[in-house]
């Protein structure tokens, strides 16, 4: 069965047609865009806009993702390929469709090879401080073609500075269409969901041009498309040479294509109940930008403004972008004379629509609720680890651009782990009950002052080792004769932590107090055993109950083997 064909539903087709003409009529002018960024003429955008759709569909996981020439990887394109290409015209388009069929074969052996596990270090927060980031820098990158100035080049905010110093530059004719065109898509989403508003705002822009020729009177379109269709086949002067030399460049091109369409991809498929397999989102990727590049395609990836027009219109399955690559091949073949006279006060009127339900302010601040008076006397500031990687995360995006934004978030959420783990809260017990509480959640329970139990809420790993002893040794006072480890919330211990435990039951047999664990459980008993030596143990016990009930043994008292 056909990928996007298996289980369809007929009530599904009326969805998905429209969802794909509206995408159409904000994928072809956007990718006629993104070439220019890219450095190729505009055509080369249409070209690898059809393949990618088609191959998508076939090997990607998500319904929803829109796969196609974006501005993240068109502008990472063309800072790889100018300083390899220089002036030859004919060598940048060459190595420019090369870089798209590198980043497919490598996507393709990631995919192959199951390293979709490098989403995992791409938690949620940071998912949506990068989208956030992202939505943002998308939307101030088209406010000045709404306004009709001059775009800056720069960071989130040295464009936002641009906007602000050129509004006296603002063309009336531009904004007022570009206004128009927005509060259209705006009003219909709002009120008449199930009509394409973009779709009409793109038609309406059209025929205000052609009816007050308002391309003659300042107001910027998209201008002239070739028409026609690519021959297949690799790029002419590249060699294998040249090949293995973009391998490495493809890996950053790759990592970009894949935050981006993974980060769209799960948005969507959270809204429609249905999981994402990174594995497949790689091999997708792969998949459609080899198809982009054997038709002198360049780089694609999944599309966060696309895939929000497709998703707001109503896609319900893949079967809207296979409409898309119809249209586009349509659109090579009879239609580009129609987008010659798209303003492009429309299309970033169409795109920041799309875009601007994705800046989820709502989300951050959730985000940052996800803290209590416990959190933050065990963590300090770390106790909102998650809002802060997700606010570094958009920051990084809006101040460095994609790459460094997403390896920034990336990099704050695992050192604001390794700190948390670092330093875990170790909870005096006593008992009610049989049950043995922390004493400072539940005050009043009676506590044998020559008797110490602990817990380390945590795995016990060599980052945070240090600390646990120190705390323990810590909570014992002259009194102290027994100390007990109830090990059930720590699963995991490494080499280090174990050789420490072993250590610190050799400290406290000094101060003349016993060592005890209770309640070792799997890996945690199989290591603590491998790392010590001879027949002097540390004594484990199945229970609290049972650890506290025998009364200390001098030091250096032998124990069986466990």
């Amino acid at each position: 069965m056909f990928p996007p064909l298996h289980g369809y539903r007929r009530a599904w087709l009326r969805p998905d047609l429209i969802a794909g003409l509206t995408v159409w009529a904000v994928l072809v002018p956007e990718a006629l865009a993104y070439a220019t960024i890219a450095g190729v003429p505009p055509v080369v955008g249409l070209y690898a806009a059809v393949p990618s759709l088609v191959l998508y569909a076939l090997a990607g996981s998500s319904r929803h993702l829109v796969v196609g020439p974006m501005s993240a990887t068109a502008a990472l394109s063309a800072a790889l390929i100018t300083p390899l290409a220089g002036a030859d015209g004919g060598r940048y388009l060459a190595l420019t469709t090369a870089l798209a069929i590198a980043t497919g074969v490598v996507g393709l052996l990631a995919g192959l090879l199951r390293l979709g596990f490098i989403a995992s270090f791409i938690s949620e927060p940071v998912l949506k401080g990068f989208i956030v980031g992202l939505a943002l820098v998308i939307i101030i990158g088209q406010v000045p073609k709404l306004l009709g100035i001059e775009k800056h080049e720069g960071d989130f905010f040295e464009q936002l500075w641009g906007v602000l110093t050129g509004l006296g530059d603002t063309q009336w004719r531009t904004l007022l269409i570009g206004g128009l065109g927005l509060l259209l898509v705006l009003a219909v989403k709002k009120w008449l969901p199930l009509i394409p508003g973009a779709l009409l705002a793109v038609l309406a822009g059209i025929l205000a041009v052609a009816l007050f020729d308002l391309d003659d009177k300042g107001v910027a379109i998209v201008g002239p498309i070739d028409s026609g269709l690519p021959v297949p086949g690799l790029p002419e002067g590249v060699g294998w040479g040249g090949y293995l030399d973009l391998l490495g460049p493809a890996v950053g091109v790759l990592l970009i294509g894949f935050a981006e369409g993974l980060g769209a991809a799960k948005t969507y498929a959270a809204k429609a109940g249905y999981e994402i397999d990174p594995n497949k989102e790689l091999f997708g990727l792969g998949a459609a930008n080899l198809g982009a590049g054997f038709v002198s395609g360049m780089v694609v990836n999944g599309s966060l403004s696309k895939t929000a027009v497709n998703g707001s219109a109503g896609a319900k399955t893949q079967v809207s972008g296979l409409m898309v690559a119809v249209l586009t091949v349509l659109t090579l073949l009879l239609l580009t004379g129609l987008f010659e006279q798209l303003p492009e006060a429309t299309l970033a009127a169409v795109v920041i629509a799309a875009v601007i339900e994705l800046v989820d302010i709502a989300a951050l601040r959730r985000l940052y609720r996800v803290w209590s008076q416990w959190l933050g006397t065990i963590y300090g500031r770390a106790a909102r680890a998650d809002f802060v990687a997700a606010i570094a995360a958009m920051l990084g995006v809006l101040l460095f651009d994609t790459l460094p934004g997403l390896l920034i978030g990336v990099g704050v959420s695992v050192v604001l782990l390794v700190y948390r783990g670092s330093q875990p809260h170790i909870a005096v017990l006593g008992p009610r009950d049989g049950l043995w509480l922390d004493v400072q959640r539940h005050p009043g329970l009676a506590q044998r002052p020559d008797q110490l139990v602990v817990r380390v809420e945590s795995g016990l790993y060599f980052v945070n080792a240090d600390h646990v002893r120190g705390r323990i040794e810590q909570l014992c006072t002259e009194n102290t004769r027994l100390v007990v480890l109830d090990a059930e919330t720590s699963p995991a211990i490494d080499v280090t932590a174990a050789a420490m435990l072993v250590d610190l039951r050799d400290s406290l047999a000094h101060r003349g107090i016993d060592f005890r664990i209770a309640r070792s459980i799997g890996q945690f008993g199989d290591e603590l055993t491998a790392a010590q030596t001879g027949t002097h143990r540390i004594a484990v016990y199945a229970s609290v109950a049972a650890a506290t009930a025998e009364p200390p043994r001098p030091a250096g008292t032998t124990y069986p083997g466990h």
